[in-house]
C-alpha cells in the first residue's frame, strides 16, 4: 500500500510539472510573439523612447499587478501589458542600432540568434540533467541588484566602460535567472505559471539587450 501511494504521489508530481512546463512554454511563446509585434509596431511608427523614468515606473507597476493577480485571470492581461510595453520599449532601442551601425541588421539577427542559442541549452540542460539550482538564488539576487544599480550609474554618468561591464555581467546573471527558473519549475519551487512566464521572458529580453550591446561595441560599423 505504501509503495502504491508513493508511486501515485510521484506520478502526480510529474504531471504537474510537465503541466507546469507546458503552460510556462506555451504562455511564454505567446508573450514574446505579442512583445516582437509590439517592437515591430514602435519601429514601423518610428516611436521615440519614453524614457528612464516611464519604462522603470510602466515595468515596476505592471510587475506588480502581475504578481498580484497571477492568481487569477486577470494575471494573463497583466502579463500581456507588461510584456507589450516591454515591447514598445524595445522597439526605439532596435531603431537606434538600426541607424547607429552600418550592420546594424547583422548585429540585432546575431544578438537574436544568440539569445535563442543560450536559452534553448541552458533550458534543455536543466531539464535534461533535472540539477537543482536553487543554491544559486542568493548570488543572482545580489548579483542582479549590483548590476542594476551600477547600470543606472553608467547611464547617470555616461561611463561606457562600465555600461559594457554592466552588459557583461547581465549575459551571465540572465543565464544563471534561466537555469534557476527551469530548475524551480522542475522541483516544484515554483508553482505559478504566469510568474515563471514573466521571469523566463525578463530574462531573455535582458538577456538580448546587453548581448546587442556588447556586440555592437565590439563588432559595430559605425
Amino acid at each position: 500500500m505504501r509503495l502504491t501511494t508513493a508511486s501515485s504521489h510521484s506520478q502526480e508530481s510529474i504531471l504537474a510539472t510537465n503541466k507546469m512546463l507546458r503552460n510556462t512554454y506555451m504562455l511564454l511563446s505567446m508573450t514574446l510573439l505579442f512583445s516582437a509585434a509590439m517592437a515591430g509596431m514602435a519601429m514601423y511608427l518610428n516611436m521615440p523612447h519614453p524614457g528612464m523614468i516611464i519604462t522603470l515606473v510602466g515595468y515596476f507597476g505592471l510587475l506588480f499587478l502581475t504578481n498580484k493577480f497571477s492568481n487569477s485571470s486577470l494575471g494573463l492581461l497583466f502579463v500581456f501589458a507588461l510584456t507589450g510595453f516591454m515591447g514598445l520599449t524595445l522597439g526605439p532601442i532596435l531603431n537606434m542600432y538600426l541607424n547607429a551601425f552600418s550592420n546594424g541588421h547583422e548585429l540585432v539577427m546575431t544578438a537574436l540568434g544568440g539569445t535563442g542559442v543560450i536559452f534553448l541549452g541552458l533550458s534543455g540542460y536543466a531539464l535534461t540533467t533535472r540539477k537543482d539550482f536553487s543554491f544559486i538564488a542568493g548570488f543572482l539576487m545580489v548579483g542582479i541588484l549590483v548590476a542594476f544599480i551600477a547600470g543606472l550609474a553608467a547611464m547617470l554618468f555616461s561611463i561606457p566602460a562600465l555600461s559594457l561591464a554592466v552588459s557583461a555581467m547581465f549575459v551571465l546573471l540572465m543565464s544563471g535567472m534561466i537555469l534557476f527558473q527551469t530548475s524551480a519549475i522542475i522541483h516544484g519551487g515554483e508553482t505559478n505559471y504566469i510568474m515563471a512566464t514573466v521571469s523566463l521572458y525578463v530574462s531573455i529580453y535582458n538577456l538580448f539587450l546587453s548581448l546587442l550591446q556588447l556586440l555592437a561595441a565590439f563588432g559595430g560599423d559605425e
